[in-house]
């Protein structure tokens, strides 16, 4: 949905149509998406039209950018870790 709204504002209708679940799951997700501030839903009468809220997805990546920087060294540390034990139970 997210990488749809970054091409176009959609309606709610128009962004359920290519998933096979009911327009109530759509409208739940896209409520959680809203609430997380990554989208922006405007009103009008009946009609939801959505809007990728393209800042909150920039400190969305800046945030998984830093944890993934974070559990890559602490995997790296593992990996030698575990390599060395290995060499001292060879010897």
């Amino acid at each position: 949905m997210l990488d749809r709204l970054r091409v176009h504002v959609l309606t709610v209708t128009e962004l359920a149509e290519p998933y096979e679940i009911s327009l109530n799951a759509v409208s739940k997700h896209i409520k959680a998406l809203e609430k997380a501030g990554l989208i922006e839903r405007e009103i009008k009468g009946r009609v939801h039209r959505c809007r990728l809220n393209a800042a909150r997805m920039e400190e969305a990546m800046s945030w998984m950018n830093y944890y993934s920087e974070f559990w890559n060294t602490r995997m790296d540390a593992l990996e030698r870790h575990l390599m060395e034990k290995r060499k001292r139970r060879t010897k």
